[in-house]
């Protein structure tokens, strides 16, 4: 689904098919989905055999269960040089890849990472098992900035309310730097002008400064680039300019905190002007006082302090070291500051993100629940599973594969296989992929589980050394480990779906001809095979790659990503000739 849809309507649909003649089916109606795929499949020449056996609003009914692997590091790209995935003797991924399958992207805003940004196994694991984009909270900002939604904030809205009906004063306080770690200046500037839509009267900002994450001069550039802004939208005022060493303590050193916190609401600091302000703190660069470690800088005086009544939002993401400035600034944790000042009453404080679960003030962007992941939904519907992995990766297929949910869901076993003990992984490049090949073939074999998976680390895990020959043999000794789990899902009535999390072994040389050892961007391939049926000649496509949904009261999966097959899979023949 797209746009607000998605969020209002918990069942509906859309179905994108593209074929060779670019023909289009979109329905909106869950309660015909099945009758319209099945029409669909007709229309594009697929087989009468295609079987529905899923009966709605009961337990599932499984006509084939179905094996997921997930190779890590797998990535494709058509340079040879360096490329340890093309150059290896691969036969059984060649052959997967001859026919029945697709290309996927796995990194940036495909995966829910900032755009650009290359995927890791977390983050690749989480979006497979979930079955959709899970973006991340810097993402989730950005997108309400660009398209406009951060004015139409719940919180953000009800803040500014709030402020409008009570004093007329909201302040804003967090880390100003393009650093991207804990916040991001975009993100204030954002706010500012949502702040000034609202209509509160005052708003007041309290600068803390970087030097970690950015260089630890750079401040002075950005406070003259939030003064500038802030003459441009004549609105804000300036009030504090603290070095986040204090405001952004995490080590309960509360004296820290206790600096930024008498500055905030009593004005203890070097007092000056708006326009003084930058050149104070290149006084302080001068005297070996850089960003991070800014003593308090004083400006606006009284009126730009915390008071009674006033409404307080933290824009920092991060939580870690949000939660002990918040946690003073909104609960009775003030007290451990051991200052003088009186606390201001009625205080409301709000968070950009949930700074700890426990924290009684509100989020902007509260955390997303991930329900229905696929781990989820087949307990719920009484099937039994089976996730196996080696140590390096054995998190991947238990907690991230089941949507950040650290406990073992019903009916749901778990097998981890040691991985080698040696220094590096190049020295043993094949690492544990023969025993997780064992371990897979044997629950293959006793038909216990509808749906088994693992995850094979050899590519990834010696893509990171750079030893481009060992890379190599990791590729072979996970091809022929595939094969093995082939071999037993033809015996055994599997479907075998073979995906990657993200890219790396495909990209061992940099330009220059110096090691590579990090992931890629590139994307990785997704195949479905079975001694029973191929692909034709239509594909399923979602929309912009990864975000076409179909929906229903259990679960949600994106067509085109392998969580979608793997259900459709399980529930009837969807492709067959």
């Amino acid at each position: 689904m797209v746009g607000s849809d998605y969020h209002r309507h918990d069942c509906s649909t859309i179905v994108v098919f593209e074929t060779d003649h670019r023909t289009k089916f979109m329905l909106w109606r869950p309660q015909t989905a099945l009758l319209f795929l099945r029409q669909a499949c007709r229309a594009q020449h697929f087989s009468a055999q295609y079987q529905v056996r899923r009966q709605w609003g009961g337990m599932a009914k499984v006509a084939n269960r179905v094996c997921l692997i997930v190779i890590d590091g797998w990535g494709l790209s058509d340079e040879s040089n360096g490329n340890a995935i093309k150059n290896a003797n691969t036969p059984v991924m060649d052959g997967l890849c001859s026919g029945n399958w697709t290309q996927i992207e796995a990194h940036g805003l495909h995966v829910g990472l900032p755009e650009g940004l290359m995927g890791n196994s977390e983050v690749g694991h989480l979006n497979i098992g979930s079955g959709r984009p899970i973006y991340q909270d810097i993402v989730r900002i950005n997108l309400s900035i660009k398209d406009n939604t951060l004015v139409k904030n719940e919180a953000l809205v009800a803040s500014c309310n709030r402020a409008k009906s009570g004093n007329g004063r909201l302040h804003l306080a967090g880390l100003v730097s393009d650093g991207g770690v804990h916040s991001h200046i975009d993100h204030l500037f954002a706010l500012i002008k949502a702040i000034k839509q609202l209509g509160v009267p005052e708003l007041y900002l309290h600068f803390y400064g970087d030097g970690r994450d950015t260089s630890p001069t750079s401040g002075v550039g950005f406070l003259e680039k939030t003064i500038a802004f802030i003459k441009e939208q004549n609105y804000c005022q300036l009030a504090t300019i603290v070095g986040r060493y204090y405001a952004m303590d995490r080590d309960k050193r509360w004296e820290r905190i206790c600096v930024a916190y008498e500055a905030m609401i009593g004005g203890k600091g070097e007092a000056t002007t708006v326009e003084e302000a930058p050149a104070v703190v290149k006084k302080r660069y001068a005297a070996q006082e850089t960003d991070e470690f800014l003593k308090p800088i004083i400006i606006n005086g009284d009126k730009a302090r915390v008071k009674d009544g006033d409404t307080l939002i933290f824009f920092d993401y991060r939580a870690d070291r949000m939660r002990e400035i918040s946690e003073v600034m909104g609960m009775e944790r003030y007290k451990d500051c051991k200052s003088s000042l009186p606390h201001p009453k009625n205080l409301h404080v709000v968070g950009m993100t949930q700074y700890k679960a426990e924290f009684p003030f509100p989020a902007l962007f509260p955390p997303l629940s991930n329900k229905n992941v696929l781990a989820e939904w087949l307990a719920s519907q009484g099937l039994t599973q089976f996730h196996c992995a080696e140590t390096e990766k054995y998190a991947h297929v238990t907690f991230f594969f089941n949507g950040g949910v650290e406990k073992q869901f019903e009916n749901e076993e778990r097998c981890m296989v040691p991985s080698p003990k040696v220094a590096t992984y190049d020295l043993l490049p094949e690492m544990s992929s023969a025993g997780v090949a064992d371990k897979m073939v044997e629950q293959i074999k006793s038909k216990k589980h509808p749906f088994v998976m693992c995850n094979f680390a050899p590519p990834d895990m010696v893509g990171h050394t750079g030893v481009y020959e060992a890379a190599v043999k990791a590729c072979e000794a996970t091809d022929k480990a595939i094969g093995r789990i082939f071999e037993a899902c033809k015996e055994n009535g599997y479907v075998l779906m073979v995906t990657a999390d993200h890219g790396n072994a495909e990209k061992m040389k940099a330009p220059d001809g110096s090691k590579h050892t990090a992931h890629t961007c590139n994307r990785v391939p997704f195949t479905c095979s079975s001694k029973d049926f191929k692909f034709k000649k239509a594909r399923i496509l979602c929309l912009q790659e990864t975000k076409s949904i179909f929906r229903t009261n259990f679960f949600v999966f994106f067509f085109s990503l392998p969580t979608a097959l793997l259900l459709s899979a399980m529930w009837h023949r969807p492709f067959l000739l």
